[in-house]
């Protein structure tokens, strides 16, 4: 028999609003349709009447789980237009803030995938490691969520000695979680049976549909702007891009796994090398010329793209955001097709959707 299955705009598998429509023979998806738009905000129009400032604070509000990254990606944009060099120093607390929140977005969704798998209690320990890094955030920000670490010239907040000593310590805890994690994760038969061969991307379509970020990586195309187009310093650091080549659920999770590893590799060579002198240019609201200019930035979904038009004023001309769910989200009908309905909410959460940060 065949029937449409309706799944969400609510609740199909986190607690994001997009609505897919399956074409099932039995259980078995023949044919998927993904329908986005549910939670527009007007983002981009707002930064047409807000001064650059105010716009760092709104951007911030895009995303609550990569709010750094837009942070971070506008100002470097309009650093861009302004011809301004961001002192060493802030651009290592940049990095340190941008891997500590990569740190707790793979965190959240390893746990988010555990938890629908059915693999409770695992998910419980992937949440209390998840906790000790955002500890760590707040402390360095003062927030748990929107840190308020970026000003245009640098970083806002330095970062103490304490601090840094605070911040080596949970590293050392993370990394031992983390390598118990992946024992787990690697051997364990549930994970095996719900993730193995599911939801398969295939690298030939990833490259055709535009795949990008840790769900690129998992169906083995080699794509980190980190290392693509270094910014902020990460050409001084040290590590390694993450690719697995089995394309399918399983994959995406252990390029999580990895990935964590190379976080923290990252973060504490920046604060061993973490540079003396002035962590801004001292700027408040700085005067911005009349010019354009793109960035791209590696957020923690994947490539994340700025681009800003200026006129001489005090305010922007035009934002516009390009986010990795927008890239990734075509990939979902494709995966879907010949898999289970019950691994349809799994598959669809496996891309790491931020459909609010999409739909803006």
């Amino acid at each position: 028999m065949s029937y449409i299955v309706p799944i969400g705009p609510y609740h199909p598998a986190l607690e994001e609003p997009v609505h897919a429509r399956l074409y099932t023979d039995g259980e078995e998806i023949t044919e998927a349709k993904v329908f986005i738009g549910y939670n527009h905000r007007g983002i981009e129009k707002l930064a047409m009447q807000k001064n650059f400032i105010q716009t760092i604070v709104m951007v911030e509000r895009v995303c609550g789980i990569c709010s750094h990254s837009h942070a971070f990606s506008y100002a470097m944009a309009l650093e861009g237009i302004a011809k301004m060099e961001v002192p060493k120093r802030g651009q290592y607390i940049r990095v340190i803030t941008a891997e500590l929140e990569r740190l707790h977005s793979h965190y959240l969704w390893l746990g988010i995938a555990l938890h629908i798998i059915g693999h409770d209690s695992l998910f419980m320990h992937t949440w209390d490691d998840r906790e000790a890094i955002m500890d760590i955030l707040e402390e360095i920000s003062g927030n748990r969520v929107n840190y308020g670490m970026v000003t245009i010239g640098g970083s806002r907040r330095d970062i103490s000695d304490q601090t840094r000593k605070n911040t080596l310590a949970m590293l050392d805890k993370i990394e031992a979680s983390n390598a118990a994690l992946a024992d787990i994760l690697l051997s364990d038969k549930t994970v095996a049976l719900r993730t193995q061969g599911v939801g398969v991307l295939t690298t030939e379509d990833g490259i055709r549909i535009g795949a990008v970020g840790p769900h690129a990586r998992a169906s083995n195309m080699p794509v980190d702007v980190r290392k693509d187009a270094p910014y902020s310093s990460y050409d001084d650091f040290d590590f390694n891009k993450v690719v697995y080549p089995t394309c399918d659920v399983f994959s995406r999770v252990v390029v999580r796994v990895l990935e964590n590893i190379e976080s923290i590799k990252i973060i504490r060579q920046a604060l061993d090398m973490l540079p003396k002198g002035p962590i801004n240019l001292g700027v408040k609201i700085p005067k911005i010329p009349a010019g354009e200019y793109m960035v791209r930035h590696e957020a923690p979904r994947g490539q994340l793209c700025y681009k800003v038009v200026t006129e001489g004023g005090e305010t922007n001309s035009r934002v516009s955001i390009h986010v990795p769910t927008f890239k990734n989200a075509p990939t979902v009908p494709v995966m879907l097709k010949g898999n289970s309905v019950a691994d349809a909410g799994l598959i669809i959460a496996s891309i790491d959707p931020c459909f609010s940060c999409m739909d803006r």
